[in-house]
């Protein structure tokens, strides 16, 4: 029989501040949020998008399994259908997510042409009765991440609304991304870049649901933006900045313990430690018959202002794609790396250059 879900588990799971990497389709898959993982043990990690559907009728412990090392994680669903949804999510309950995301802001076509992501939107009470199908069926917190509002959408009068319907059915939070999405005439990179960012409406929103967990999402290049927009908001989404910066996750802890970005170090943490870690990840998915380049594609941009890290970028890049490549090249890459140094170091390359 169902039990509600306890609702002191969910304060302490959404108690601010909150640090959380953003789902990206291709992106933030197991080996990536394993890495993540070991450069913070704060931050929340979202799974790429999943469509119920593809639950429902696919590989199941493909598109759902993950490691117990990455707890907190959440899972992102896809779709429209709030009986698939809540079929999603009763499968999904045997794999351990801490939290279920409903996906109403991305703009691809793909997802356009199956009427869920950003589209939803515009119909706020259909996306209250996916909530309401989806947190019958779970034990654990049921979210939302959406924009602003879509196409020639008035974000103030629209937003206002939305929140008041999906809160109003019992979404435990919602993550909004600070632009609106064009869903014709604008492609999805363009979508993250092009329309203006309304921070300011965002806050308002907070200020409107005070009782409610409600983070920010969109343009938060690095720790010092994070840290501007936590002093309004109950979390902070970073995504492709922590993907192509892998490095500041290492400051992540120390920035959510002391709350101030100049107590952090990045310099002390323990890199060969994470060397030898997805060393051995590595190994281990090779001997299941996965390749390197499925961990090492994700390391790339571990170290940012490192003196080194061009080189290392370069082993990455070209060593670990070839056919038989082992852990050994996460050792030849780090040894590349002058970590001692630790970031804002001038490289001889940088020197060089001019």
């Amino acid at each position: 029989m169902f039990q509600e879900p306890v609702k002191q588990e969910k304060s302490r799971y959404f108690k601010a501040p909150v640090f959380a990497v953003a789902p990206m389709i291709d992106w933030t898959d197991r080996h990536c949020r394993f890495l993540h993982r070991q450069l913070s043990k704060s931050a929340l990690l979202y799974t790429e998008m999943v469509v119920a559907d593809a639950i429902i009728h696919g590989p199941r412990d493909r598109l759902l399994s993950f490691s117990p090392a990455e707890h907190p994680v959440a899972l992102q669903l896809g779709g429209s259908d709030p009986a698939k949804l809540a079929e999603a999510v009763r499968i999904a309950a045997d794999f351990g997510y801490d939290e279920i995301n409903l996906n109403v802001g991305c703009p691809s076509d793909r997802v356009q042409s199956g009427t869920f992501g950003a589209c939803l939107m515009r119909d706020p009470a259909h996306v209250a009765d996916l909530v309401t199908a989806m947190k019958r069926v779970s034990s654990v917190p049921v979210t939302v991440k959406c924009r602003i509002g879509v196409d020639d959408q008035e974000p103030t009068d629209v937003l206002p609304d939305f929140l008041a319907q999906v809160i109003g059915v019992g979404a435990d939070a919602v993550w909004i991304h600070a632009r609106k999405a064009w869903l014709q005439g604008l492609s999805p990179k363009e979508n993250r870049e092009v329309p203006p960012l309304d921070y300011e409406l965002v806050y308002a929103m907070k200020r409107k649901n005070p009782d409610v967990f409600i983070g920010i999402n969109g343009g938060i290049a690095d720790l010092e933006q994070a840290a501007d927009h936590l002093a309004h908001m109950d979390g902070v989404m970073l995504g492709r900045a922590a993907y192509h910066n892998t490095g500041l996750l290492a400051e992540v802890d120390a920035f959510l313990n002391f709350g101030a970005v100049e107590k952090t170090r990045t310099s002390e943490f323990d890199w060969l430690a994470l060397r030898d870690t997805m060393a051995d990840y590595a190994a281990e998915l090779i001997g299941r018959g996965g390749r390197l380049h499925h961990v090492t594609r994700h390391m790339v941009g571990l170290f940012q202002g490192f003196a080194g890290a061009r080189r290392f970028r370069q082993i990455l890049s070209t060593d670990a794609t070839r056919p038989g490549a082992g852990p050994e090249v996460i050792a030849a890459a780090f040894a590349v790396v002058d970590i001692d140094g630790g970031p804002g170091v001038q490289s001889e390359e940088k020197k060089l250059a001019g």
